[in-house]
């Protein structure tokens, strides 16, 4: 464990790739920034690469106070060895009281191997993050500004606050898409504070020739409309008419995991606790049920239309319009009065 520093900084991991900087770590700069103003400390950012220190400046602007810049030719592409090293050492040097990592593929790998170095707990997969006071079962002893790491649990069935008051820094993983994207703020300044890694070609785990990462094929994050449609659709066939629909309204075309896991449409297109999380301005959900993992992903939608013939089906409880019919019926006819009126 590294020193329980109750006065340390706030971390986020600034996770990029070929010199851009990934949705997540920008989504966390939102929330980390309250949790400093909470707690009365500094939000700083820590980028590694090689040559991305112009993505420093980015970070201060979306609410850093500082970024620890480390550059290195065998940090142009992540491999887990090489980055857990130079996280762990900065760590280790600056003592922070709380480090957050996006819940991406990076930060999913690179998290725990911090934490096990550090020998400090971690917490997978928040869905949000607050401070709070602790007094311990065991000794009666008060804890005070600790980070309260909130999650769902039992899949999803309840959600669990998880703590940490002895075991430092404070570490977890958050879900991409549950912080509201800050905006950027250009006259913000803050510090760059270059730092050095010593790294050797026996640090990496392999040598990496070419890079391909394969794009989304729909961004469901922006979108502001967004059509889904769950396993009560019945076929990919039927699931047609979702695509009716979304192509009517310029919306992306969205599903359960049950409809995906039923092939009626491809994984990018999944929302919920274990897909992408959602906010658009409109979501219909057509012969969605509404379990509480697909909630997880879109009940922060500012309006929520929802289409099931099952009176009871628990999307009712969060959707501000009802429509209770078949979604063979219904939606045909929502398709026409829209071409009608365009």
């Amino acid at each position: 464990m590294i020193g329980v520093n109750r006065e340390g900084e706030v971390w986020v991991f600034a996770e990029q790739h070929n010199g851009q900087l990934e949705d997540t770590p920008i989504e966390l700069m939102s929330k980390a920034r309250w949790l400093a103003d909470t707690l009365g400390v500094k939000l700083a950012a820590a980028l590694l690469g090689d040559n991305v220190k112009d993505l420093a400046a980015k970070l201060i602007h979306y609410g850093a106070d500082k970024v620890y810049l480390i550059e290195h030719p065998l940090l142009e592409h992540y491999q887990a060895n090489s980055y857990a090293k130079a996280i762990f050492d900065l760590v280790h040097k600056y003592e922070p009281q709380i480090v957050l990592y996006g819940a991406t593929i990076t930060g999913r790998d690179l998290a725990p191997r911090i934490a096990s170095a550090a020998k400090a707990g971690l917490t997978a997969d928040c869905t949000d993050l607050q401070i709070g006071d602790h007094t311990t079962i065991k000794d009666g002893q008060l804890h005070k500004n600790l980070l309260f790491q909130i999650r769902p649990a039992f899949g999803g069935n309840i959600i669990a606050t998880i703590i940490n008051y002895d075991r430092w820094p404070q570490m977890a993983t958050v879900r991409e898409g549950v912080m509201p994207m800050p905006e950027p703020d250009a006259a913000r300044r803050g510090e760059i504070i270059e730092e050095k890694a010593e790294l050797s070609q026996q640090d990496l785990t392999l040598e990496i020739l070419q890079e391909h990462k394969r794009p989304k094929k729909v961004n469901l994050k922006a979108a502001r409309i967004i059509v889904a449609g769950g396993a009560g659709v019945g076929s990919k066939d039927n699931f047609k008419l979702i695509w009716d629909l979304a192509n009517c309204l310029g919306a992306a075309p969205a599903a359960t995991r049950a409809a995906v896991d039923l092939g009626f449409i491809d994984g990018d297109h999944q929302v919920g606790q274990t897909g992408t999380t959602v906010r658009p301005n409109l979501y219909i959900a057509v012969g969605i049920s509404g379990a509480i993992q697909h909630q997880a992903g879109m009940s922060q939608s500012q309006k929520i239309v929802a289409i099931n013939n099952d009176t009871e089906a628990p999307i009712f409880q969060i959707a501000h319009y009802k429509i209770v019919g078949d979604l063979n019926v219904v939606v045909p006819k929502m398709i026409k009065a829209i071409k009608e009126k365009s």
